[in-house]
């Protein structure tokens, strides 16, 4: 179950580097690439010590696929209330 919630916080992180690199954040995405590696290296540690526990690898996925969906989400939201507030600010 633990790796159901790596997947979410792995995709949160994800999403958030690919925001932070399309911006050019140069130390930012530095650092969100190091938490990144770590969590990968947790998650393959943990797969690879119980490796035929398919299981593990299928709560990481949905994991995963929730974490991107949410943050995706989360950050669809965000741009559009900044842009209506942009549009607001002109009028």
């Amino acid at each position: 179950m633990v790796l159901f919630f790596v997947g979410i916080l792995e995709m949160i992180i994800v999403t958030t580097w690919t925001k932070v690199v399309t911006k050019t954040k140069i130390l930012a995405s530095g650092l969100v690439t190091i938490i990144n590696v770590l969590i990968w290296y947790y998650v393959l540690e943990t797969i690879v010590n119980d490796i035929s526990n398919w299981s593990l690898v299928i709560l990481y996925a949905f994991g995963c696929a929730f974490g991107t969906m949410f943050t995706t989400f989360y950050y669809s939201k965000r741009e559009g209330k900044q842009a209506r507030e942009t549009t607001d600010q002109k009028n």
